[in-house]
């Protein structure tokens, strides 16, 4: 079912044979060598917005503003200053996520090949490392040539070539970045070396690139916990005073007693009630815990590319090219957590005091409860790979045939070692919301225990070892593609090129997991000192909050697993992973696309349209964890997409553009599972609970629609503005349905069941507005002053149905995940001779991030407060070949918080991530 080795054996032949037929072409094709001189800020600009204006579709450039020398650290914060791209999840030292109009469904190639992270359908942006890069074009809009997948956009990342360089090329630079919080410097170092050379057999290239990148970091994040209700000091039995509100009660006659997961959540209005038995009865909103953790580690991203092109003749060129990106990461993380939902020793002298005109607890105190620490180890691994062997023929003046053959395999490898520590604490004063949005707490001292300090949290003797946790996953995936695209210049009216082409795509998926849970026992005293990682400094002194206590330390445990492992008797056969699904997907895609172009009133009218068919064949075969009972689906789509972009010239330096396109978003292959893990009903809510995948899901499709105005009006600078619409369909969402089952009981039970399905559709529609502006004429001081700014505005819906006790009541209207209103960048760029420096300001309005677990009292949505970033770069041309370089990242230091519903009275994460400062030297020869 999963074999290919004939299929990729005649796709190497027919490969070998258009080579052959191509080699024997003698025609002289036009020149189309493209070399690369782009030095300083304004160069850089300069390029981009030539790409912008060349293009026919809507595209944003970042271009390097010299060989190896990509303006940030990494991929993903150079794209967040483009006009409409959004950065997010910001962790571990960097920023991870982009998202382009508010939508983070993009389509990343490298090189105009698809590429993927293991069995994911998209690559980790931030794995790429940015002194590879030459150019990075952001497509808006798409043309039947490019990919169908991601309704967002395609972001397409240009490496460096031979041929791009008149001669030899030498550029060696080297960067040590501090990490403020982690208080290391890493290294950045990387190496490209080129040449090209004459022969009797034509023209050669060849090139290296390679790459390393390290970062410590640490990441600090304290968190009050989720709303539930509570009982006021004139409780209905069978609930004492403050006694917290589950769902249910053994001795209430209807249960649920309260609703969970609501959208505006329970009422906080003063006198608000529930129904306990019949009677209406008044209640308070507070917390179920507070917790905060400390996350350290290493991350390593080693990386190499090597380009080789052989020109034969003018009619011909032939390409190889090897591209590799490798990940390591080593984190620990320190957790502390209290339950503060203690009500069962409370001192009557602290009645909790809540928010002015509200019942929500804002401050209260409780004794006697408990908690956990507890410390994690993360060893986590990437090697990705990508081959393409290709070529580019002239066959007649013009006809021009290219073609690639690409082979890549990504696989990651995650071992997770983690162990509590339980404690019971004498007391926990908390104040939930103390200063805007931050919590401020703490552990208190038994004044009748003078020779004991209960607050000490640093104390062994109060710890017991408890649950330990060893989880593993391997996540593979494979692909060979073949190409074949062409373009034929006309002579047929308005009508000037026909372009074609086929794609053929044989992937593979598969992943593997293994979970496993131990009870340990005995104090922490008793075990080896090395066990115990001790956090200190905690939170910069941003909040009042503890900022010391002790937890397993994750690379002990990690080291000794074997002794842990015999120590809380695992089974050995469970340690093995256990395949949970292998998928082989087969993909025929087929495009047919011309340009136009006429006189339209002294003025240029031209444009492209056509149509790209996609034919996509699932076989899917999926292990049901621990019964391997093994079943097998097909999810097999076919689409038809087609586009249109019409362009026109309004004057010399001002064009106007329409676009239409119509893409998808392919359902990630985990969600397709079709196997279903049922939970009996343990709380007595009537039912139990249920969860898989879902192998009907289908693309989710989008109608696209731009309209932009561009005036370039000196040759570093224009303005742009661009209305555009996304109309979705089919948006894949979480949907519950009463289902009946045989349960372990034998007879046959009510289940919630929770699936993905596309459930929801939604529209998004905005304006964006760009500047370049270097102004002429300025005084000696300030020539070579410039700006590049942006603005999005986003208006974003989502329907999405609401259901109750399994049935669809109704829909409700939302935000889309991950959207902002608004955002915008300005970046003040100076620039002489020998220097050149940057100050950019990012900015993006609050936004919904997710939905929390439909467990809890408080309204559903968790959004994100308003985000900033604000970064420093300069460069210092010492010789002609010798560069030094300082970067700042974060320079005002941020706390990134997020809230439920309303960021005053439902505060919820608190985080602080590291500034960095960066030195650096670029030799180049």
């Amino acid at each position: 079912m999963f074999s290919k080795t004939y299929l990729t054996s005649a796709i190497i032949v027919a490969l070998s044979a258009q080579t052959a037929v191509a080699v024997a072409a003698e025609s002289t094709p036009e020149e189309n060598t493209e070399v690369i001189q782009v030095k300083g800020i304004r160069g850089s600009l300069n390029k981009a917005l030539s790409i912008k204006r060349d293009e026919v579709q809507i595209v944003d450039a970042i271009v390097a503003e010299d060989i190896g020398k990509f303006p940030d650290n990494n991929v993903v914060e150079a794209l967040q200053r483009l006009t409409g791209v959004q950065v997010t999840d910001r962790g571990a030292g960097e920023v991870s996520t982009v998202s382009i109009r508010g939508l983070n469904d993009v389509t990343t190639t490298v090189n105009g090949r698809n590429i993927f992270t293991a069995s994911g359908r998209s690559v980790a942006l931030a794995d790429i490392p940015a002194s590879l890069l030459g150019q990075v074009n952001v497509y808006k809009t798409r043309s039947a040539n490019l990919l169908g997948s991601g309704i967002a956009g395609q972001i397409d990342i240009k490496t460096q070539r031979p041929f791009n360089f008149q001669g030899d090329k030498v550029v060696l630079a080297a960067r040590g970045i501090y990490q403020e919080q982690a208080e290391e410097i890493d290294p950045n170092v990387s190496l490209l070396a080129s040449t090209r050379w004459e022969s009797n057999l034509g023209e050669f290239g060849a090139l290296v690139n390679i790459s390393y990148a390290e970062t410590n970091y640490r990441d600090q994040s304290v968190t009050p916990g989720a709303f539930v209700p509570f009982a006021t000091d004139n409780p209905t039995a069978p609930y004492g005073a403050y006694e917290r509100i589950f769902l249910d009660h053994p001795d209430v006659a209807e249960n649920p007693i309260w609703e969970a997961g609501l959208d505006q959540g329970l009422s906080n209005q003063p006198g608000s009630t529930i129904d306990i038995n019949g009677q209406p009865t008044e209640y308070l909103l507070s917390r179920d815990a507070i917790f905060q953790s400390d996350y350290t580690g290493k991350r390593e991203r080693p990386a190499a590319n090597i380009s080789l092109q052989w020109a034969p003749n003018a009619d011909s060129e032939y390409l190889f090219e090897a591209f590799y990106n490798g990940y390591r990461n080593q984190s620990n993380n320190a957790l502390l957590f209290a339950y503060a939902d203690a009500w069962w020793a409370l001192d009557g002298a602290d009645a909790p005091v809540t928010f002015d005109g509200t019942n929500i607890i804002k401050e209260r105190t409780v004794y006697s409860t408990s908690g956990f620490t507890s410390g994690d180890f993360v060893d986590a691994k990437t090697d990705s790979y990508v081959y393409a062997l290709g070529g580019k023929w002239y066959l007649t003046e013009d006809l021009m045939v290219k073609s690639e053959l690409i082979y890549q395999q990504s696989e990651y490898n995650e071992s997770f070692f983690a162990m509590r520590f339980n404690g019971g604490y004498y007391g926990l004063e908390m104040d939930f919301n103390a200063d805007d949005g931050l919590p401020a707490y703490q552990y208190l001292d038994n004044p009748e225990t003078a020779d004991i300090d209960e607050s000490d949290l640093t104390r062994a003797d109060a710890w017991t070892v408890a649950d330990l946790y060893d989880n593993g996953a391997k996540r593979k995936g494979e692909a060979t593609t073949l190409k074949v695209d062409g373009e034929y210049y006309l002579d047929a009216g308005i009508f000037t090129k026909l372009m074609f082409g086929a794609r053929y795509d044989a992937r593979k998926a598969e992943e593997s997991a293994r979970d496993i849970t131990g009870i340990g026992s005995g104090l922490v005293s008793s075990y080896d000192a090395g066990l115990i990682n001790t956090t200190t400094g905690f939170f910069d002194g941003e909040a009042d909050i503890p900022t010391s206590w002790i937890s397993a330390d994750g690379a002990y445990i990690q080291a000794h697993r074997d002794e842990f492992r015999e120590m809380y008797a695992f089974p050995a056969e469970q340690l093995a992973l256990q395949k949970l699904f292998e998928v082989e997907e087969d993909t025929v895609e087929l495009y047919l696309q011309t340009d136009f172009e006429t006189d339209l009133n002294g003025h240029i009218l031209d444009g492209q349209f056509g149509v790209r068919y996609t034919d996509v064949q699932t076989d899917m075969l999926f292990i049901e964890k621990d019964t391997f009972v093994r079943s097998s689906d097909d999810a097999s789509t076919t689409k038809l997409l087609p586009s249109l972009m019409v362009r026109y010239e309004i004057t010399d330096d001002v064009m106007v553009r329409f676009a239409y396109g119509e893409t998808l978003r392919r359902p990630d292959f985990a969600q397709l599972n079709s196997n279903i893990n049922y939970i009996e009903d343990t709380t007595n809510k009537g039912y139990g609970t249920a969860s898989g995948g879902n192998p009907n899901l289908k693309p989710t499709e989008s109608k696209n629609y731009d309209l932009s105005l561009e005036w370039y009006f000196a040759d570093t600078s224009s303005v742009h503005a661009t209305l555009f619409k996304r109309e979705i369909e089919g948006f894949i969402t979480d949907f519950a349905n009463l289902v009946y089952y045989d349960g372990p009981s034998a007879a046959e039970d009510e289940y919630m069941l929770s699936q993905p399905d596309n459930a929801s559709n939604g529209e998004l529609k905005g304006a964006e507005i760009g500047l370049v502006y270097f102004p002429d004429n300025l005084p000696t001081t300030l020539d070579g002053f410039g700006v590049q700014a942006s603005y999005t505005w986003l208006d974003s819906t989502q329907d999405i149905p609401r259901v109750e006790n399994g049935e669809v009541v109704g829909t409700d209207t939302t935000k889309m995940f991950g959207v902002s209103d608004s955002s915008y960048s300005v970046v003040f760029a100076y620039e002489k001779e020998n220097y050149d420096m940057r100050l950019s300001y990012v900015w993006r309005e609050d936004f919904l991030a997710a939905n929390e677990a439909r467990a809890f009292a408080n309204p559903l949505g968790i959004y994100r407060r308003p985000e900033t970033s604000v970064d420093f770069q300069l460069s210092v041309d010492v010789t002609e070949d010798l560069v030094v370089t300082f970067d700042a990242t974060n320079l005002t230091n941020e706390i990134y918080q997020s809230y439920y519903g309303d960021e005053d009275l439902y505060n919820l994460g608190n985080a602080i991530y590291s500034r960095t400062f960066a030195l650096g030297a670029r030799y180049s020869f």
